[in-house]
């Protein structure tokens, strides 16, 4: 009788240790992980937060630049709050972009519901006219038959044609 290693002292059996070669074995082998006990629940990350810029600075000191007469640091200070600041613009332009976008998107989902519920209105008012006309006709006709009947005995058809 040989004693299997790759099996738990617990009495189950474990897989034995495969190493994915490819991105797509990885996510295979992660799926038959998570497919192996449905029943546990499977941690779904949060969405990342959105990346916000630093504020600006309040006041920057002795900052030169690269002109004569700046240390020799001093040029990388003022790079990086260049850059910083150039991001940080970028930040704000994208933002304002995506929020003219999503005042169009709503303002056209608005407008779009106002014809919508215009052209229903519409179409009631004209299904209300269509019931009127058609209950007025009937009107007519009970009141023309109720005249025929007073006038002379004639004989009623048992059936009206149009009616259900």
């Amino acid at each position: 009788v040989k004693n299997n290693k790759s099996a738990k002292p617990g009495g189950k059996g474990s897989q034995p240790l495969v190493i994915a070669k490819t991105a797509a074995e990885e996510q295979r082998l992660k799926l038959e992980r998570l497919m192996r006990n449905p029943d546990k629940p499977a941690a779904i990350p949060d969405r990342q937060k959105e990346w916000n810029p630093r504020a600006p600075p309040e006041f920057v000191r002795d900052v030169m630049g690269s002109s004569a007469g700046a240390g020799s640091g001093e040029f990388h200070v003022y790079r990086h709050l260049r850059r910083r600041e150039y991001q940080r613009q970028d930040f704000l332009d994208k933002m304002s972009v995506k929020q003219s976008k999503e005042q169009a998107y709503l303002n056209k989902v608005e407008q779009n519901q106002r014809e919508a519920e215009e052209r229903t209105a519409k179409r009631r008012k004209k299904r209300e006219k269509r019931k009127q006309k058609k209950l007025m006709a009937k009107k007519a006709k009970t009141n023309q038959q109720n005249g025929d009947e007073a006038d002379d005995d004639a004989e009623v058809p048992s059936f009206v044609m149009g009616r259900k």
